[in-house]
C-alpha cells in the first residue's frame, strides 16, 4: 500500500542520574565519594533508506521513543548510554513540526541522516563534587531531560519526469513501455491509485519517470484525490502531459490540457515554469486533418509547449518523445529541489523562562531550570549555598530581582527554601 502522509510522536531518551555513594570497605575509614555518572539518553535519528518508497511502516505505529540512559552506580560505575533510535524514511520525505506546519528537514540530497532530537546528558555523580573543604558531598546532578515533538511526514516522489494527465489516457501504458515499471493497466478510470516510479535507459542516459495518478478538474481544491497527486510533481524537472485524442473518446483534448494546466497553476503556479512536453496519444485512431487541427489549436493557446503526436499501441514516435526528454534534461541545470528548513529545533525544557512572584518584600522564584538546579544542590552546606548564589548571579536573576526592587534584607523564596538577601 502506498502511504505518503503520516503523523508521529518522537521522544528522545532522558539522561541517567548521577549517583550518591561513598566507599565502604573493611579497614578503610571515612571512604570518599564514589558515585558514578549517569549515561546519556538516546537520540532520535532520521535516516534515508532508498529501498523503501512509501510511509506504510508508519501506518500502525505512532510513538517512537529512544532509550533512557542508565543511572550511575557506586564504585564510580558509569551508567550505560541509552541506544539511539534510528527511523528509516523514504528518500524525498519532508518532516514538519505538526504544531506550526513548518519544515524541519527535507530528507533529500545530502540530507541522508538527521538527528532530530538529542538525548539528555548524563548526570554527574557525587565523586566530582569532592574538595578539600567538602570531602563528603551528598548531592549529585540529575540527568538531562528528554525532548519530544509531534511531526508530520510527507513524501514527495523523486523523479526527473512526471507523467501528468486525466485518468485512462495512456500514462500507465507509456511508463510500462519505456521503463522497468509495471503498473496495472485497464480500461476504467483511476486504474492507477498510487504513483509508480520507473527507470528509463536511453541513448546512454538514465532518468527516472513517475506515473502520477489521474488529475481531474478541481484537484487543487481537493476534488477526488486532489493534492495527494499534485504534490508529487513538485520535484520533477520535466512535466510530460499525455492527452487522449482518440475519436472514440468522449474527451475534448483541448479542454483537457487547459484543465490540467489550470489545476497545476492553482496548486503552485511556479510549477508551470518547468520544462513541459505535450503528448497527443492514440493518433492511430484519427485522421491527419483532425490531428493537425488539434495541434494548431494547442499551439495558438500555448506558444512554448513542445507537442508530439504518438501512438503507444502502435509504437509511433516513442523514441521522439524520449529524445525530447533527454534533450530537455540536458538543458536543465542541476536544480536543487530540496525544501529549505523553516524552523530550527531548540526543545530543551530546562531553558524555560524564570518567573517571579513578588509580595511585599518577599521575592519568590520559580522555573524549570531553577528546580533542576535545586535537585543537585545540597543547601544544608556552605558550598551548596555559595553554588546557588553564583548560579543566580550568572543567570542574571539577581539583577532582574534588583530591577524589581530587591534590596538588602529582602527575602528570596525558592521552592520551599527561604533566604535573606545580603548585598
Amino acid at each position: 500500500m502506498f502511504i505518503d502522509y503520516a503523523k508521529i510522536y518522537l521522544k528522545s531518551g532522558k539522561g541517567g542520574d548521577g549517583h550518591i555513594s561513598f566507599r565502604r570497605e573493611l579497614y578503610v575509614a571515612n571512604g570518599g565519594p564514589n558515585g558514578g555518572d549517569g549515561g546519556r539518553g538516546g537520540d532520535v535519528i532520521l535516516r534515508v533508506d532508498n529501498s523503501i518508497n512509501t510511509l506504510f511502516s508508519f501506518k500502525n505505529k505512532f510513538k517512537y521513543i529512544a532509550e533512557n540512559g542508565e543511572n550511575g552506580n557506586k564504585n564510580k560505575c558509569h551508567g550505560r548510554n541509552g541506544k539511539d533510535l534510528i527511523i528509516d524514511v523514504p528518500n524525498g520525505t519532508i518532516v514538519r513540526d505538526t504544531n506550526t506546519n513548518k519544515i524541519i528537514v527535507d530528507m533529500t540530497g545530502n540530507n541522508k541522516i538527521f538527528t532530530i532530537l538529542k538525548g539528555g546528558k548524563g548526570g554527574i555523580g557525587n565523586m566530582h563534587f569532592a574538595t578539600s573543604r567538602m570531602q563528603a558531598p551528598r548531592y549529585a546532578k540529575p540527568g538531562g531531560s528528554s525532548e519530544e515533538i509531534f511531526v508530520t511526514l510527507e513524501l514527495k516522489v523523486l523523479a526527473d519526469v512526471s507523467l501528468v494527465g486525466f485518468p485512462n489516457v495512456g500514462k500507465s501504458s507509456f511508463i510500462s513501455k519505456v521503463s522497468n515499471a509495471r503498473p496495472e493497466i485497464a480500461n476504467y478510470p483511476f486504474t492507477t491509485l498510487n504513483p509508480h516510479l520507473g527507470v528509463v535507459k536511453y541513448l546512454n542516459t538514465e532518468f527516472t519517470i513517475a506515473d502520477i495518478p489521474g488529475i481531474i478538474e478541481g484537484a487543487a481544491e481537493g476534488v477526488g484525490l486532489g493534492i495527494q497527486f499534485l504534490k508529487h510533481i513538485e520535484r520533477s524537472k520535466v512535466l510530460l502531459h499525455i492527452i487522449d485524442v482518440s475519436e472514440y473518446s468522449a474527451r475534448n483534448p483541448i479542454n483537457d490540457l487547459d484543465i490540467i494546466l489550470n489545476e497545476i497553476k492553482k496548486y503552485n503556479k511556479e510549477l508551470l515554469n518547468k520544462k513541459q512536453i505535450v503528448i497527443l496519444n492514440k493518433i492511430d485512431t484519427i485522421t491527419d486533418d483532425r490531428l493537425k487541427k488539434i495541434i494548431d489549436e494547442i499551439s495558438k493557446k500555448h506558444l512554448n509547449l513542445n507537442i508530439i503526436p504518438i501512438s503507444i499501441l502502435k509504437n509511433i514516435n516513442i523514441n521522439l518523445v524520449l529524445n525530447s526528454i533527454v534533450n530537455a534534461l540536458k538543458e536543465i541545470k542541476d536544480t536543487n529541489f530540496i525544501f529549505e528548513p523553516e524552523i530550527y529545533l531548540n526543545l530543551k525544557k530546562d531553558v524555560e523562562n524564570v518567573e517571579f512572584v513578588i509580595t511585599n518584600n518577599t521575592y519568590e522564584i520559580t522555573g524549570e531550570k531553577i528546580k533542576k538546579v535545586l535537585g543537585y544542590t545540597n543547601l544544608d552546606t556552605e558550598k551548596g549555598i555559595l553554588f546557588l548564589h553564583n548560579f543566580l548571579q550568572k543567570e542574571g536573576i539577581i539583577n532582574k530581582l534588583k530591577q524589581k526592587g530587591l534590596t538588602d534584607g529582602s527575602i528570596i523564596k525558592i521552592y520551599g527554601y527561604e533566604f535573606e538577601y545580603r548585598d
